[in-house]
């Protein structure tokens, strides 16, 4: 077993006792559970499919540091596709909702980043 396949079990082990042990609301629940399921359809590199549960989580979770987190793992994913514009998008929301959030501030940068030195490169020729 690989160390990302252990990390995921332990994970899955964890937040199913989180879901038991914390007192929350049934919405609160399906909502993590949502994001839950994105993060595993993410890891398997299904976009598709942890799209759909993530936009599910946000429909349900009414918490804004939770959605910070759902709202950047879309950005992610846009990110991953070369769709910069959309997963700017996002992470600035994400960031807008927590702004204690520096992955998705440093994911921003390297988008800009990138696009500056495209810029100039075209610019140049």
């Amino acid at each position: 077993m690989g160390v990302r396949n252990f990390i995921d079990r332990v994970f899955t082990v964890i937040s199913d006792l989180i879901l038991k042990l914390l007192p929350a609301s049934k919405q609160e629940k399906q909502a993590f559970a949502y994001y839950k399921a994105g993060m595993a359809a993410q890891a398997e590199g299904d976009y598709a499919e942890a799209l759909e549960n993530y936009y599910e989580s946000l429909y349900l979770d009414e918490d804004q540091y939770d959605r910070s987190y759902t709202l950047y793992n879309i950005g992610l994913i846009y990110a991953k596709n070369e769709n910069y514009p959309r997963a700017l998008e996002y992470y600035h929301q994400a960031v807008s909702l927590n702004s204690n959030l520096p992955q998705a501030l440093n994911n921003i940068a390297a988008i800009y980043h990138r696009q500056g030195l495209l810029a100039l490169e075209m610019a140049s020729q």
